[in-house]
């Protein structure tokens, strides 16, 4: 069950690209590779926009890549960082603007208080193995993964 509907999610993301264009000449995000001990990955799925993500978002103004990275994970999935993200790259998102720049953590020590409950952002958050990632896994997300588990030459953009 869709909590948004499509076109309202478009709008709202739409208006959302307006108001950073105008408030920000470039913008910050971070997303997070968690990897279980069990070969798995977090993956999570917005209400506002289709298919499985990084957990992650933006970078606020006064606020550390670090804050911004244990922040969202937090938010969107009860995860409580107990060791250090290590950074995998900072890609340009040319699909969202042309400035738009993400940084990618792989995340290994972590904590979960519990399974995340859907709401307004977050309609599902769960572990999939690496080799049985959704079918509606985004493309970028697909390429982020590949290169951790292959440890393959990265690209400059998402």
């Amino acid at each position: 069950m869709e909590l948004v509907p499509p076109l309202l999610r478009r709008l709202a993301g739409r208006a959302l690209h307006l108001y950073f264009r105008l408030r920000r000449g470039m913008t910050l995000g971070v997303r997070a590779a968690v990897l279980s001990e069990a070969g798995e990955v977090l993956l999570v799925r917005h209400t506002y926009t289709p298919g499985w993500h990084l957990p992650g978002g933006g970078v606020e103004p006064n606020e550390t890549l670090a804050d911004a990275l244990a922040k969202e994970l937090r938010e969107e999935a009860n995860i409580a960082l107990t060791g250090p993200a290590v950074l995998h790259g900072v890609f340009l998102n040319r699909h969202v603007s042309v400035r738009d720049h993400v940084a990618v953590f792989v995340v290994r020590s972590f904590t979960r208080s519990g399974p995340k409950q859907p709401d307004r952002e977050i309609a599902e958050a769960r572990f999939f193995p690496l080799s049985a990632l959704p079918e509606k896994t985004t493309p970028g997300t697909r390429r982020r993964l590949a290169e951790i588990v292959e440890d393959g030459m990265l690209p400059d953009e998402w």
